[in-house]
């Protein structure tokens, strides 16, 4: 099954899980299974009209979901998502291979 990496500040959301399996065919399956297992991530993730929060950068390997399908992007068995919250402020462009 797909997994997402949690970034640390996040962590406290997840019972300190770095990594999490997560059931899904697409963005939008893993993430809405992620919030169901872990619902106090939900405010940290999206805004009031339940969309992904503008600093919110959820990576498909190397590839930014919004430069994909968005959250319709499919996602295969063994997909890594890795999500990076940018930091209020400024602009942080990195690769996933930089942050991990």
């Amino acid at each position: 099954m797909p997994t997402i990496k949690i970034p640390t500040p996040l962590r406290t959301y997840t019972a300190g899980q770095a990594e999490i399996p997560v059931q899904g065919h697409t963005v939008s399956e893993v993430m809405s299974n992620l919030m169901s297992t872990y619902p106090a991530l939900r405010p940290h993730l999206y805004n009031n009209s339940g969309e992904l929060r503008p600093l919110v950068n959820l990576f498909l390997g190397e590839d930014n979901i919004r430069e994909l399908d968005g959250i319709e992007t499919p996602v295969k068995e063994n997909d890594r998502l890795m999500l990076i919250p940018s930091i209020a402020g400024g602009t942080f462009k990195a690769s996933p291979r930089e942050v991990a």
